[in-house]
């Protein structure tokens, strides 16, 4: 009698506590619940030197930490770069 074969990688999938999201239209992984605020730093991003635009819109800063990235979510971040 031989034993069920176990697929780790869909077992990996289906226990995993992260979603997949588009940032700068490549996919990540991250953790469920997670929000934009909490992208940023987990980034190392200044959230007063950048811009996001989530599934088209662009987010308003007092939204960020209110905000939890549902999965297939798309954003872009824009920085704001000084200069003269």
């Amino acid at each position: 009698m031989s034993s069920p074969q176990l697929d780790y990688n869909d077992l990996r999938k289906r226990v995993s506590n992260s979603v997949r999201i588009f940032l700068q239209g490549e996919a990540r992984e991250v953790p469920d619940g997670q929000t934009v605020l909490g992208l940023l730093a987990s980034l190392g991003l200044d959230p007063g030197r950048v811009a996001v635009e989530l599934d088209g819109l662009i987010l308003k800063k007092p939204d960020w930490p209110l905000r939890s990235l549902q999965p297939g979510a798309r954003l872009e971040v824009v920085h704001f770069v000084g200069g003269g």
